[in-house]
């Protein structure tokens, strides 16, 4: 059995839930038979640390006594704005010994401080995306993806992408089962694919101030597998299509055309994930046509064809030996 090594690092501002969102996925991967991961946090002098929402966190240890560990976490929180010089300067000797360096949501800044993140791609929280890339032009920042590997780094966005990251290094280390398993002992989202867009395509773009427009945008929504031509759009909104494709992307931020592609992508991943509808079905229904149309469309966003995303990211049925593998301790 391999043991891995997990060291958090702990400071004052830090946000609770990129600590102990990791922190649960590894701990309860280690309910599996031959799986063990050895889970210690540190702050730099070893003193708790209050995190942003007043919570007191007690270290293992300080920073200055812990051993290289094989994943080296930095949590995000409001502490990152103004971070303690000695904690920089511990990331910069510190930070490319471990086998594994982690982010979760804005601990990519600390990183990036330390010079740890230069020529590699990253992403973190969609607040401080902008921030990170100005700040630190030799970082190539990706706003869009809940987590982004890059050789050795991983850096996610905010707070419940960190624990997706974490499944998807148990699936690394120790196969799909564990982390699925460890997933609905959780009760999350079964291990969401790491480029998949930080935002629905009802978040990313901005509700129409006019009423017309917002009703286009609902009746986009509720019928995925309608005409969403622009000209039938435009007609819904009684508006010309050319006025109505200038009107809809500058109330929105975005074009029709990509509003329409992410609100069918969305809709056939829920079908995929929550039904077993056949795939030429889902494709019919949210607006694809054909299959091979729908599988282009995954593979380009998600880089994955339907039939593989089904495969690893839809529930095992009821029963399954999967399920009742890890054991837990009370």
């Amino acid at each position: 059995m391999k043991q891995r090594s997990v060291l958090v690092v702990l400071f004052d501002g830090i946000q609770s839930l990129d600590v102990t969102g990791p922190l649960e996925v590894f701990a309860g991967a280690s309910g599996f038979p031959e799986v063990t991961y050895e889970l210690r946090t540190a702050s730099l002098d070893g003193a708790p640390v209050r995190s942003s929402s007043g919570l007191v966190l007690v270290p293992d240890g300080s920073l200055a006594d812990a051993a290289t560990p094989h994943t080296l976490l930095v949590p995000g929180g409001e502490g990152t704005r103004d971070p303690a010089p000695g904690l920089i300067d511990w990331l910069r000797l510190h930070g490319p010994r471990p086998e594994r360096l982690v982010s979760v949501c804005s601990g990519a800044l600390l990183l990036a401080a330390a010079g740890q993140l230069d020529g590699h791609r990253v992403t973190t929280h969609w607040n401080v995306c902008d921030h990170l890339a100005r700040t630190y032009p030799a970082v190539e920042v990706d706003p869009e993806p809940i987590f982004v590997r890059d050789g050795r780094l991983a850096t996610s966005a905010g707070v419940t992408a960190g624990i997706d990251l974490a499944l998807a290094l148990v699936e690394e280390d120790h196969g799909r089962e564990v982390a699925l398993t460890v997933a609905r002992h959780l009760v999350v989202f079964l291990r969401r694919p790491g480029n998949q867009s930080q935002f629905s395509a009802q978040l990313t773009a901005q509700t129409a101030r006019r009423e017309p427009l917002r009703e286009v945008q609902h009746w986009i929504t509720e019928h995925p597998g309608e005409d969403l031509s622009v000209e039938s759009l435009a007609a819904r909104a009684r508006l010309s299509p050319r006025h109505f494709a200038r009107a809809f992307q500058a109330e929105t931020g975005m074009t029709p055309g990509r509003y329409v592609d992410r609100v069918r992508l969305e809709q056939a991943r829920r079908l995929l994930e929550d039904t077993t509808d056949g795939v030429t079905g889902i494709a019919s229904t949210c607006g694809y046509g054909t299959p091979e149309a729908m599988r282009r469309a995954f593979l380009k966003v998600l880089g994955t064809g339907p039939a593989e995303y089904r495969r690893r990211f839809s529930p095992r049925p009821a029963g399954d030996p999967a399920t009742t593998t890890m054991q837990f301790a009370h």
